[in-house]
């Protein structure tokens, strides 16, 4: 590995943000980012592509849940998303470019990037992103499910990590992982109840760091440390015990 990714896994990732599972601070919001950094977490978040190429922090393709308004995320326009209440609160619908202003580098950032099925139909994603952070000072790292984006990040010459979100305990997931690594991959974020397996195992060895999701127990929290190096969490304080039943 030529990139150094010790800070990658050097404090819990929270995910989505340091939110309240959206009692009062909803995911994916200018507040629960601000509750991140004032608590030195890194943060975890997910990037959509607005209909004007803008990339924005949603992670649904469908509004409804976040917002109470139906439609696809993508065929509205970032100034139009910023408008929108999430969770009937005073936060909107962030761009990442917000995002990058309010973290300023306090603390790392692990962008996934939400693709979609379709040829073509996530063409600039990965430069729009790559161009939004351009000039950042800070941690940043980018992962996402999708192969494809994965390779447009690699070839339109990232100078962040890339890292493979993925999940799996069965031969026929490790074999897609294994391609996917094939692209030159940095790092590794798998859900932690499909641990310990193979994949996991081989990648590690060769010096993979892996990061899980989504933890929100004492047992992913000892699953997590026992077979990986950091954990993605929420729903609980990790500098103190998981209360029970949480």
């Amino acid at each position: 590995m030529t990139l150094k990714l010790s800070w990658l896994t050097a404090n819990p990732v929270a995910h989505r943000g340091y939110h309240d599972q959206n009692k009062a601070v909803w995911e994916n919001t200018l507040t629960a980012f601000s509750r991140a950094i004032e608590a030195g977490f890194a943060i975890e978040c997910d990037l959509q592509l607005a209909a004007d190429s803008v990339p924005v922090v949603f992670h649904d393709h469908e509004m409804s849940r976040l917002t109470g308004i139906k439609g696809d995320v993508r065929e509205k326009t970032a100034g139009e998303l910023g408008l929108l209440s999430v969770g009937q609160t005073k936060d909107r619908i962030p761009t990442l470019k917000q995002l990058l202003t309010l973290c300023g580098g306090k603390v790392p950032l692990v962008l996934e990037l939400k693709g979609r099925d379709g040829e073509g139909v996530d063409d600039g994603f990965a430069e729009a992103v790559l161009e939004t952070l351009e000039g950042y000072e800070g941690d940043v790292a980018l992962m996402s499910f999708d192969h494809h984006l994965l390779r447009d990040l690699k070839a339109a010459g990232s100078p962040w990590p890339i890292g493979l979100t993925a999940e799996g305990a069965q031969p026929e997931d490790f074999f897609k992982h294994d391609e996917a690594m094939q692209i030159g991959l940095d790092f590794i974020s798998y859900a932690w109840a499909h641990l310990p397996n193979s994949f996991i195992e081989a990648q590690r060895k060769l010096g993979i760091p892996v990061i899980t999701w989504t933890v929100r127990d004492e047992i992913g929290r000892a699953t997590t440390y026992k077979y990986a190096d950091q954990m993605t969490f929420e729903g609980f304080d990790p500098r103190e015990s998981v209360p029970a039943g949480a």
